[in-house]
């Protein structure tokens, strides 16, 4: 899955449990720029849930110190 460099900065805040208003004023952009963002990556991730964006974020190594293998 492609995410733009800002969706990436914006998806790991996320998942370090920023909110909306912390992660615009870390980035110096609007909350709705944020919520904008949040919109964009659930839509390309398939997933409005913070499991499953910590759940992308772990699988392509975004979160440091977390090991993610698919189970069966």
């Amino acid at each position: 899955m492609n995410l733009s460099e800002r969706e990436k900065e914006v998806l790991t805040l996320i998942v370090k449990e920023f909110s909306s208003q912390e992660i615009a004023e870390k980035l110096k952009i609007s909350v709705r720029t944020v919520d904008t963002h949040r919109k964009h990556i659930g839509k390309k991730l398939k997933t409005k849930s913070l499991i499953g964006l910590t759940k992308y974020a772990i699988q392509i190594g975004m979160i440091e110190g977390f090991r993610y293998s698919e189970q069966k």
